[in-house]
């Protein structure tokens, strides 16, 4: 079955986290299905993904510059990017059956204190947690939820010109006070302007190269969280109406100071969206806009959010800390609703809505338009 051979693998640890002369431990971690969160053969299949990559890892122990590699596994949290657990387990493999077998207990903090590189091809994403321990720790990270095998292929991209291209729409982010964005679903128009001011852009292009740095593989966004209005007297001035398709039902979104306050629309989903809104308002605070550039290289929607948010236009509710917002996990009424989940607007993902136009305003009271149907520009 394809996954990458060792040689491909180490010159992506190379390339990706510039690996020195004398790192300390390479990490793998894992979480397991358990509660409510049943198994499921893609699950499977990436736990066994990631078990051939310890295998050659570990093989070829002599050639790479780490001091150990370490495979752990912990049962899954419930939810995208709610905190990891405190103790996790150490697990070894067996070469001939690839089956995991339990070894012995880790605290996360010893864990992390001894690792310098960190991959974690989970089935919920950990990005969030590890991006808040990272700077803690000081490991480079990189987090692969979701990942399939039809995603191998693009590990194979020269993520040097992937990060210039993303960081060319990370300097705009930067300037930018506001985007405005319009939607467009059948007949209807959706307009929504999020609130820039007071925020930086964030670049993902692939290279985790300085401590501290955790990002998605594969990677290649610029994305940025919309301010929260969390200073005193200067409410958010995101507001407008996102559209959000949910198999054949579109539900629209109103948004006020940067939170999802109501559903407009009726039928099963927006139900449960509406209860959703209700029971943790945090869930709708609009805590991302990002903007993927692998369609430029040619690369295809797979179903897995890892891979389709880096086509194009995302939108996010939820946790935005990790990206440099105000809401964390204990903006959340429960922790186990705690939870960063994006809405991507590609036509794989969403064929019933499309991208009119997404246009940048800049402090000199300039503007630029970033998108034009669902395509950037700049």
């Amino acid at each position: 079955m394809l996954n990458l051979e060792y040689d491909r693998l180490a010159a992506l640890l190379h390339s990706v986290f510039e690996l020195q002369a004398e790192e300390k431990d390479l990490t793998i971690i894992l979480d397991l299905p358990g509660g409510k969160i049943l198994d499921t053969p893609a699950w499977r299949d990436r736990r066994r993904i990631a078990t051939e990559w310890y295998v050659q890892l570990q093989v070829h122990r002599k050639e790479l510059p780490f001091r150990g590699i370490n495979l752990c596994a912990y049962e899954n949290v419930g939810s995208n990017n709610a905190d990891l657990p405190e103790r996790l387990t150490l697990v070894d493999c067996a070469p001939a059956s690839l089956s995991l077998l339990q070894d012995g207990k880790i605290s996360i903090h010893d864990l992390l204190s001894s690792t310098s590189v960190i991959l974690a091809p989970t089935e919920l994403s950990a990005t969030a947690p590890l991006k808040v321990l990272a700077k803690k720790y000081g490991f480079r990270g990189a987090t692969l939820p979701g990942f399939l095998r039809e995603m191998i292929p693009a590990l194979g991209l020269d993520y040097q010109k992937i990060d210039a291209r993303v960081r060319e729409i990370k300097e705009r982010m930067d300037r930018a006070v506001s985007a405005s964005l319009v939607l467009v679903a059948g007949k209807q128009i959706f307009e929504l302007s999020l609130d820039l001011r007071f925020r930086s852009g964030h670049a993902s292009g692939g290279l985790m190269k300085d401590p501290g740095v955790v990002a998605n593989l594969p990677s290649g966004e610029a994305y940025i969280v919309p301010y929260e209005g969390e200073r005193a007297g200067e409410p958010s001035k995101s507001a407008g109406f996102l559209p959000v398709q949910f198999g054949g039902e579109l539900v629209v979104f109103a948004v006020e100071n940067n939170r999802c306050i109501e559903v407009k629309t009726s039928g099963p989903e927006s139900a449960r969206q509406r209860l959703k809104i209700a029971d943790e308002p945090a869930y709708g605070n609009i805590a991302e806009l990002g903007l993927g550039v692998l369609s430029e290289w040619g690369v295809k929607a797979v179903g897995s959010t890892l891979l389709d948010e880096k086509l194009g236009l995302h939108i996010a509710f939820g946790r935005s800390e990790h990206f440099g917002g105000v809401t964390s996990p204990t903006s959340f009424r429960n922790p186990e609703n705690v939870i960063h989940i994006d809405w991507v607007y590609v036509a794989a993902t969403q064929p019933g809505i499309a991208v009119k136009s997404l246009l940048f305003s800049y402090p000199d009271g300039g503007s630029e338009e970033i998108m034009k149907n669902g395509n950037l520009v700049i």
